[in-house]
Parts: C-alpha cells; structure tokens; sequence
C-alpha cells in the first residue's frame, strides 16, 4: 500500500493511494482459508472442502469484500499516519475516474481529498464576566396561569331549543359535503362537535351556523383553499347538508378543588403548585438561554480562526433550507425570498460563526475533560429510537454505534450543555431581576443581532424574526459545534427510516371539512 500526499493547502489535504494487486490477493487467500472449515458442500465433510472450490463459489464475494476493507482500511492508514482530523467525510474516488473492477487483477489507484480541522487557539476562559437576568414566578403570574389553564378546561352545557348559536358555542352537527351535487369520499360524518369561531374547519363553515337553533337544516357553501390537504377538493366549490343536533353553552370558566379534583389532584392548591414549578422553569429556561448567548458572544468576539468551508457550506445549506420552508408560509412569499437573497452574505457569515462557535465550544470541553458518558448516550439512544417504528428502531442503535460521524451528531446538543455549564462555573455572574418582558425582549434583540445586521431590518423585530430558522435562533447556541461530527446529509438516518418516523396519518371521515392543519396559525414569530 502507498500514499502520497499530493496537496497541502490550507485546511485542504489531497493524497493518492495504491493497494496493489499482490495486497487483495493476499488478502483474499486469508479470507478463504477462514472461512472453508465453516463451508457445507455435497460430497465433503464439513471442514473439508478443498480451498480452490471455496474460491470458486465464494471467489467474487471475497473479492469485492477484500477491495472495499483494502480501501476503508488505506483511508483509515492515511489519516492516522498523517495525523489528520478530518472536519467532514473523505471525498475517496478511483485516481482515473472510471469504476473500480475488482476482478481486473490489477493495482487499485485512488484519491482521498478531505478538509481537515483547524488547529483552535487555546481558549481563554478565565475572566468571563456575564448577567444573570432573573424573573420572579410572582402571584399575580400564577393566578394568570391558573386563570388561563381553566379557561383551557372550558366544558359546554346543553343550551334550550330556542337559543341561536353564537361565537364561542358549540355545535354538535352531521353533516354530508358535495362538490357538483356529488357527495365526495370523507365528506360526510355525524355527531361532530365543533366550536364556532375556533376557525378549525375552513373559511366561511363556522359563520354559516351562527344564530342557528337545535334541529335546524342548513345548506353551508364554502370554498376549498388551494392548499387543501385532499387534492381532489383543492380549490373546489362545495356544498355541505347541515343539521344542527344540540346547541352548547360555555360553562363559566373556574380554577377550584372541584376542577383539579377532575384532574386527579387533591386540590386546587396542589394545581397551583404544579403550575408554579412549570412556570418557573420555563422562566429558567429564558434566563440559560439569554445567559448563554451573552457567554457565546463573548466567545466569538475574542477568537478568530480559519474554519473548514466544507463545514460552512453544510451549515449554511440548513440555514438556507429553514428560510426556504418559512419563506414559502409568508403572505408574499416571492418578496420574502428576495429579501433572503439580498442578506445571503450576512446568513454566510451566521454560518460562520456557528461552525467556528462550535470548534471552539468542543476545543474547550476536551481541554478540560467535559464528556458524555456512556450511561447519557445510551439515554440519548432510546430517545431519538423513539422516533421510529419499533421494527426499525434496532437498526438505527446499529448505525449509530457503527458511524462515528452520526453518534457524535446525536451527542452534540447534550455536550454542548455541559460546556456551557463548565463555563458558568467559571464566569462571574451577577444576578439583576427583570420582568419576563424585559427578558424576552432582550433575547428578541439577540435574535436580531444574531440574524442580521439592524440596519437592514424593515419590519418590527417580532416580525422579522419569522425570517430565520426556528430552531437556530442564536448562532450554535441548540446544538453543540463539536462540528467535526457532521455528515453528508444522505447518512444522517438509516436508510428509509427518515420516511418511517411515523405513519402517514390517515384523513379521519369527519375531517373532510377540515382546512389544512398548516393554516391553523401562521408560522410568524
């Protein structure tokens, strides 16, 4: 086997490799030799058959076997001789372009480029100085809560036959949809109830039923929406043959022992309590991530090193893909994408920073010995398996205890917490009490900082924070830049299993009147 560098550029390395021909041979000799004791053929004992029919029957499979562990095996060699971490897979392909033919008997020639990691500057942690902005679960907040929570628990109570329906009643209706006079299949269903102006059914269905009576006929025309999720009623005029069964009145809305008792709680002061620790540690939660942004900033603007482009470019490609999805639920989509793509420059740069962030955050927790035991991945195991049928769920612990990249990805988000704590241990902290406002308003004004520059803002923040990524509203503060652990985007799952995370949901017959679930809230910020 040779290996010859051929470029060092940079973070760029390219290397040209020869597994010769004498090396697969060999290697195929001592997989036939291990495995004839375990060959059955007719005619020989087991454990008996002569080498040269193992070869024979099995001869192929060895043999491509032998090229493939050849080529993993020179890879593997030429990162360890070389001493190289890659920052993403290696790009391995035949030197001469054309298909490998393993039974050519000649000598296997590659490339091998990659990008490797950056030597990170040792950080410097000691002087950290950050604000802890802290917000009180007051009375006044929980009685909110417990308020709105009642609300939540409404029930409904049988009004007289005379009283018409208004907004906030309920209706308890069959009903049978048409399109052309035809009645269409999932259109039409009995006992459903649904509460006026809760905007669950499609534009212009709820309104119909307002100021009707128990046992009343109606005759409700709508319109499909264009994106309705049944494509044969999409955009479609429809009629629907209505009978109101039962008219129902809200009960009036009250937090006491008698609803938590419904609930399963002793009273209303344990549903208090279980309300108060909810709320306090959402407010928690607020006061990390605020907290932890201040700590990353603080982290950007004091290193500055090369960062792999390869890892900048996957970076930026699910930045791009977020603001793609977000974009196309805008009213003006075509103006929203536009407006994306004259900041790509500064989305680059976001992505820059997180790949860079996220070197960093993983230099620091190996300097200072921040692990994910075992006993966590395992955890972090079961719970992403969740996601998948249980047929499928033994081959993905598979593939991640046999891909390095894609379990250092699943044990990212969970690192990258433990070196953020290692951090506020280090720092000085002060502590200033705030309103939950001033809090979330801060944080909204880290979301901008962190998005795009203020100048280029046009709409108000709340608005314009709908054009970044949800998930990612702070540069690598979800998920820990230990970036190296990421992979072309066709290995993350196992395969098909992203296509199997749950069956596809089956129209129930009473929702043929449904408007699309994507509708029910616009995805703004």
């Amino acid at each position: 086997m040779q290996i010859v560098e051929t470029l060092n550029e940079g973070l760029k390395r390219a290397y040209e490799i020869k597994i010769t021909a004498k090396d697969i041979e060999s290697r195929v000799d001592a997989e036939v030799k291990k495995i004839a004791p375990q060959v059955n053929m007719p005619g020989f004992r087991k454990g008996k058959v002569p080498a040269n029919l193992v070869r024979k029957i099995h001869g192929e499979a060895i043999l491509q076997d032998a090229v493939n562990a050849s080529i993993q095996e020179s890879v593997q060699k030429a990162i360890e001789d070389n001493k190289l971490r890659p920052a993403m897979q290696p790009s391995v392909e035949p030197k001469d372009g054309k298909e490998i033919d393993p039974k050519s008997g000649k000598d296997v020639e590659l490339k091998m480029e990659l990008e490797i990691l950056p030597e990170v500057p040792t950080p410097d942690v000691d002087g950290l100085k950050l604000e802890r902005l802290q917000v009180e679960a007051d009375k006044k907040t929980v009685d909110e809560a417990l308020q709105k929570f009642a609300e939540s628990q409404k029930q409904f109570e049988t009004a007289p036959k005379s009283y018409k329906a208004q907004t906030g009643d309920q209706c308890l209706i069959d009903f049978e949809g048409k399109v052309d006079g035809v009645p269409f299949e999932g259109g039409k269903g009995e006992g459903m109830a649904i509460e006026l102006g809760s905007g669950r059914l499609i534009p212009g269905f709820e309104d119909q039923l307002i100021g009707k009576k128990a046992n009343d006929e109606v005759l409700v025309k709508v319109t499909f929406p264009d994106d309705y999720n049944v494509e044969d009623l999409k955009g479609k005029d429809a009629t629907f043959d209505v009978v109101i069964g039962e008219v129902q009145k809200p009960k009036a809305a009250k937090a006491d022992d008698e609803m938590a008792k419904s609930l399963g709680l002793e009273g209303i002061d344990q549903l208090t309590e279980l309300l108060k620790g909810q709320i306090e540690q959402e407010l928690n939660g607020l006061t990390r991530t605020h907290m932890k942004r201040k700590l990353l900033d603080q982290l950007a603007a004091s290193h500055d090193f090369e960062v792999p482009p390869s890892m900048v470019e996957a970076e930026f490609s699910q930045i791009w893909q977020q603001l793609e999805q977000e974009a196309a639920q805008e009213e003006d989509a075509e103006a929203a994408r536009k407006e994306m793509e004259d900041e790509k420059d500064e989305y680059r740069d976001i992505a820059v920073r997180r790949v860079r962030l996220g070197l960093l955050l993983s230099e620091i927790g190996q300097a200072n010995g921040v692990e994910v035991s075992q006993q966590e991945m395992s955890m972090l195991m079961q719970q992403a398996a969740q996601q998948y049928r249980p047929e499928d769920r033994e081959r993905f612990f598979q593939y991640i205890q046999q891909d390095q990249m894609a379990a250092a990805q699943l044990r990212a988000p969970m690192y990258e917490d433990k070196v953020v704590d290692f951090l506020f241990d280090k720092a000085e902290i002060t502590d200033r009490t705030v309103t939950r406002d001033e809090l979330e308003a801060a944080i909204e004004a880290e979301d901008d900082a962190d998005t795009k520059p203020a100048a280029k803002k046009k709409a108000p923040a709340k608005k314009a924070a709908a054009k970044k990524p949800a998930a990612k509203k702070a540069p690598a503060e979800d998920k820990e830049e230990k970036a190296p652990a990421k992979k072309a985007a066709a290995k993350k799952a196992p395969a098909k299993a992203a296509a199997e995370k749950a069956p596809a949901k089956k129209p129930a017959a009473k929702t043929a009147a449904k408007k699309p679930a994507a509708k029910k809230a616009p995805a703004k910020k």
